[in-house]
C-alpha cells in the first residue's frame, strides 16, 4: 500500500514526501500517500484543461462507453479496493460495508453512464427554430470526505465524465488510498489527463482551498462539514466558480403513534447507524409519540443489542470503529454530555481504540447538543413528543436540512407530514435509503446543487441555446 501513487496526465508520479494513513480499527498503519502541494495541482488542472479539447468533442456514445469501461475495471478490482477501504476507513468488508460501497459505486457508475442530454428544440416554427444544448464546463475539482471514499467520488467523477468535463480529484487524507487506487485504475481505459489525483496530509498546504481558488477549474463538487463547505464557497467566489456543495445533516426521523414498534425497529437502527452512523443522511435525531416511546425504545435496543462491532476485517463484524480520532472524541464529548441529562438506553460510553459501541439515549429535549449538533457517529438521541406538530416544529428548528423520514403505518398521513419537513430528501418507513434516479441534496446550509439522475447530470453543464 505505499506503492500507491498520484495519477496525472495520465502517468504514476513518484513524490518525494509521503504521510502515513492509519488503520482505525488496528492503530497501525494502513498504508502511506503521497503528500504534495501547488506545484503538482497546478500540473494536475494543466492536465485536465489539455485533456479536455478531444475529450469533449467525443460522440455522447463515445463517453457513454468510456464510463461503462471505468465500472467494468471497478468491478473487475472490486476485492482490492474494499479491502483498501476496510484498512483505511474501518468499515467491515461484508455487510453493509465496503463490498456494499464497491458493488455500489459500480451500480452508480453504469447508471450514470446511461444519461444523456440531449439537445432540446424549444421552438420550431414559422418565427424560427429555437435549441438548447448542455455543455460541459472544463475542469471539475472534486473535494470528497473519509465516509465513502470509493462511492463518493464516483458519484462526483463519473457525471463530470459523462457529460465531457475532465477532472481533478483530491481525497479526504484520512482516506486517501482507495480513491488514489480507483484514479489509477481509471487510467487505465480513459485518455491520460481525463482523471486525475492530487493528495496531501492537509498540513502544509489546505488543498482544498487552493482548488477552490484555482483560475483553472470551473467547477468544484464538495461533499463534507457545512464549516469547510462555506469556506470553499469563500474560495470560488473570486473566479465564479460553479458548485455543487453537499453538506452537513442532522437528519429528524418522526415516529407517528400508529407506527409498530416492533416492525420498524430494524429500519430505525439502519437508517441511524449505517456505516456507523458516519454517514450525511443518517437519522440522528428521533422523535417518538409519548403513547409507543418506550416500546419503540425496547424494539430499537433489543435490535441493536445483537450488533457486534469489530474489526473489519472479521467475518461477523457488522459495525467498525470510528474512522478517526478527531471524530471520536467529539462523539465521546455529545454522549457525556448527554449521559449526565438523559436515560442512557444502550452503550453510553466509548471501547477501546477507536471503537464505540452503539448508544442510544431517551430523555433528551432540544437543546441538548446530541439533539441540535450533529454527532455523525454511533449515538442516537430519542425525543418524547405529545404533538405533531411540535415534532415538525423541532425536526424544522435547525438551519441544516438534507433528509428526514416519517414511520407510520398509514402511508397517507406520512406523506402529509412529510412534505412539511424541511429538508431535501424524504423517506417513509425507512432513512437515508438514496438511489442513483433520484435527485438528492439539501435545503438551508446543507447546501446547493443536486447530485444523481438527469438532475445532477445538468449540474455539470452549461447551456447554450440557438436561435436559428
Amino acid at each position: 500500500m505505499d506503492t500507491i501513487a498520484l495519477t496525472i496526465g495520465g502517468r504514476s508520479v513518484a513524490t518525494a514526501q509521503r504521510f502515513d494513513v492509519p488503520n482505525p480499527a488496528t492503530g497501525g498503519l494502513a498504508g502511506t500517500a503521497p503528500d504534495v502541494g501547488q506545484s503538482e495541482l497546478d500540473q494536475a488542472v494543466a492536465a485536465a484543461r489539455a485533456a479536455f479539447a478531444e475529450w469533449s468533442a467525443k460522440p455522447d456514445a463515445e463517453l457513454q462507453a468510456a464510463c461503462n469501461a471505468v465500472a467494468d475495471t471497478l468491478e473487475a478490482h472490486a476485492e482490492e479496493l474494499a479491502q483498501l477501504i476496510t484498512a483505511e476507513q474501518g468499515k467491515p468488508l461484508g455487510g453493509i460495508g465496503s463490498r456494499w460501497e464497491v458493488g455500489g459505486a459500480v451500480a452508480w457508475a453504469r447508471y450514470t453512464a446511461g444519461l444523456s442530454l440531449p439537445m432540446q428544440v424549444l421552438q420550431d416554427s414559422n418565427e424560427g427554430r429555437v435549441e438548447m444544448y448542455r455543455k460541459p464546463l472544463g475542469v471539475v475539482g472534486s473535494i470528497t470526505p473519509w465516509n465513502f471514499p470509493v462511492l463518493i467520488a464516483v458519484w462526483h467523477i463519473l457525471p463530470a465524465l459523462r457529460t465531457g468535463n475532465t477532472v481533478v480529484s483530491k481525497p479526504s487524507p484520512m482516506t486517501p488510498l482507495a480513491s488514489l487506487r480507483m484514479i489509477e485504475l481509471m487510467n487505465e481505459v480513459l485518455p491520460a489527463g481525463v482523471v486525475n489525483s492530487v493528495s496531501c496530509a492537509d498540513t502544509d498546504i489546505n488543498m482544498g482551498a487552493a482548488m477552490s481558488a484555482h483560475e483553472g477549474i470551473a467547477k468544484i463538487v464538495f461533499t463534507g462539514s457545512c464549516g469547510t463547505g462555506q469556506k470553499v464557497m469563500q474560495s470560488s467566489a473570486e473566479t465564479m466558480k460553479r458548485l455543487t456543495l453537499e453538506m452537513g445533516g442532522n437528519d429528524a426521523g418522526i415516529v407517528l403513534p400508529d407506527a409498530d414498534p416492533e416492525k420498524i425497529a430494524e429500519g430505525l437502527f439502519w437508517g441511524a447507524f449505517i456505516n456507523n452512523g458516519q454517514t450525511c443522511a443518517a437519522m440522528k435525531r428521533l422523535y417518538v409519540h409519548d403513547s409507543i416511546h418506550d416500546a419503540v425504545c425496547d424494539a430499537l435496543v433489543a435490535y441493536a443489542s445483537n450488533i457486534k462491532v469489530g474489526e473489519g476485517t472479521s467475518d461477523d463484524s457488522v459495525l467498525g470503529p470510528v474512522q478517526n480520532r478527531m471524530q471520536f472524541d467529539k462523539v465521546s464529548r455529545l454522549v457525556a454530555q448527554a449521559r449526565d441529562k438523559g436515560q442512557v438506553l444502550l452503550g453510553g460510553g466509548p471501547g477501546e481504540g477507536l471503537f464505540f459501541p452503539p448508544t442510544i439515549i431517551a430523555g433528551l429535549e432540544a437543546d441538548d447538543p446530541l439533539v441540535c449538533e450533529e454527532q455523525f457517529g454511533p449515538a442516537l438521541p430519542i425525543i418524547r413528543y405529545h404533538d405533531v406538530e411540535d415534532a415538525l416544529a423541532q425536526a424544522n428548528a435547525l438551519d441544516i436540512g438534507l433528509g428526514g423520514s416519517v414511520w407510520s403505518q398509514d402511508t397517507e398521513k406520512a406523506k402529509q407530514i412529510a412534505r412539511r419537513m424541511e429538508c431535501g430528501s424524504v423517506w417513509i418507513n425507512s432513512h437515508g435509503m438514496i438511489q442513483p434516479n433520484a435527485p438528492f441534496g439539501g435545503v438551508k446550509k446543507s447546501g446547493f446543487g443536486i447530485e444523481f439522475g438527469e438532475e445532477g447530470l445538468k449540474e455539470y453543464t452549461d447551456i447554450q441555446v440557438m436561435f436559428a
